[in-house]
């Protein structure tokens, strides 16, 4: 059975990581009442794992550019093949997407990021109270798209590994 590279494995589990960290980060500020301090630091961590996210999407983007996944199984039917490729392109498209509403959504509000503390990332708008909640909503929306996403992704290795037993869910193990 083929593996993906060293790399891939690594930036594959890295970024699920670091995704269902800024998730349930997300999760947490949202529900803190009012603006105090720790909802402040949440929000600057939250940021940070979302710039940090879409430069390591853009490094394995690039690797997955010039490196082959390893085939699937010829015993797998075409309908799962097909549907995991429709399934691998839409959460890729998701983690760079969410990332950009996050950011863009952030300049809406009028508030700029500054990565770790120490970098400030360029401003592309200014404050602006119409797009606002748009951007808002779309970023909450595409969340609730990769949650699910992430579920389906999930059950699926799940059953490639105890129903079908076919090694695909090996392929990216560590």
């Amino acid at each position: 059975m083929q593996r993906y590279t060293k790399p891939a494995i690594l930036m594959h589990w890295l970024i699920a990581l670091l995704i269902i960290a800024a998730f349930s980060l997300g999760l947490t500020m949202v529900d803190i009442p009012g603006l105090t301090p720790t909802k402040l630091k949440y929000f600057s961590w939250h940021k940070w794992l979302g710039v940090t996210v879409f430069g390591l999407a853009c490094l394995r983007l690039l690797w997955r550019l010039t490196h082959a996944a390893p085939a699937y199984p010829t015993q797998m039917p075409q309908w799962q093949r097909n549907a995991a490729h429709a399934l691998h392109f839409l959460l890729y498209v998701l983690i760079f997407a969410i990332p950009i509403s996050g950011y863009f959504y952030s300049l809406a509000a009028g508030v700029p990021i500054v990565y770790l503390g120490l970098f400030p990332l360029p401003v592309f708008i200014g404050p602006n109270p119409e797009l606002k909640p748009l951007l808002k909503l779309a970023h909450y929306w595409l969340n609730m798209v990769l949650l699910a996403a992430f579920c389906l992704h999930v059950l699926a290795a799940l059953k490639h590994q105890f129903i079908d037993r076919d090694g695909v869910f090996r392929r990216i193990l560590p």
